[in-house]
């Protein structure tokens, strides 16, 4: 049973100084959404704590002793962190944080309204970030459960602040982006967790065809096929969108087919 997403948070403070971790933890912990609270006064301490607690959201520190903040950033890896929000009393670190793909960057004296506005802002990214999670979960799920020679018709997106169940014969095509997809359905872009060979896998290979590493179409989508110079060609589909037909592809397009092209 897959656990739904909860908007509740686990935070750490990091800051060699008390008065600033305590000004920051007292504002934290009004708010409903914050179930748990670490403190760390090093960078040592700080690797510690995201190595043995399932956090949410970190407030770093940039300068501190021994092991700075990026230090922190450095040895647990980019990927590995939690949404991370950098403090400093020095704007130059500013391109250093946003490189290490820092949610929000408070440069002291910071007012408690920036750093409301920050909070408010990770609390939106975790609930993004959650869905996106458990709808990959979710279709993870469904795919074990399927089975042998079943497709899935359905897939969980989260889109405009709610969960759809999008059908899958409504997407005209799929474009790949690194760990997400977009789907593009009726002119509309979604976005989706979940890499185009994951979804390649589960998709019905007589609706769906792969025509580019970074694109698999619909074929009742198709309106033409338009030939480019040395036997390329290009997809035109029914939005106007256009896709080449890679040569590593076009076999299983002219299978699909039934005929060359």
């Amino acid at each position: 049973m897959i656990a739904p997403p909860t908007d509740r948070l686990r935070i750490l403070v990091v800051d060699d100084e008390a008065p600033a971790r305590q000004r920051i933890t007292d504002l934290l912990k009004k708010d409903m959404q914050v179930e748990t609270m670490f403190e760390a006064r090093d960078g040592i301490a700080a690797v510690e704590i995201i190595q043995r607690e399932s956090l949410d959201l970190i407030f770093l520190d940039v300068q501190m002793p021994e092991l700075d903040g990026l230090g922190v950033i450095e040895t647990i890896g980019t990927a590995q962190m939690p949404l991370t929000i950098f403090i400093t009393a020095y704007d130059q670190h500013a391109i250093a944080a946003f490189e290490a793909n820092a949610l929000d960057y408070l440069l002291k004296p910071f007012s408690d309204e920036r750093l409301e506005a920050a909070f408010a802002r990770a609390k939106m990214r975790h609930i993004e970030r959650n869905m996106q999670q458990f709808g990959l979960s979710m279709l993870r799920m469904v795919s074990s459960i399927v089975p042998a020679g079943r497709c899935l018709d359905r897939l969980v997106v989260k889109s405009g602040g709610t969960t759809r169940f999008l059908r899958v014969v409504d997407i005209d095509w799929i474009e790949g982006a690194g760990v997400y997809v977009n789907l593009h359905v009726g002119g509309k872009e979604l976005l989706y967790r979940a890499s185009l060979n994951e979804l390649a896998d589960s998709l019905d290979p007589m609706r769906f065809v792969r025509v580019h590493r970074s694109a698999i179409v619909n074929i009742d989508s198709i309106l033409e096929l338009q030939p480019i110079s040395h036997g390329e060609f290009d997809v035109v589909l029914k939005d106007g969108h256009r896709s080449r037909v890679s040569r590593t592809y076009r076999a299983q397009l002219e299978k699909r087919l039934g005929q060359s092209l």
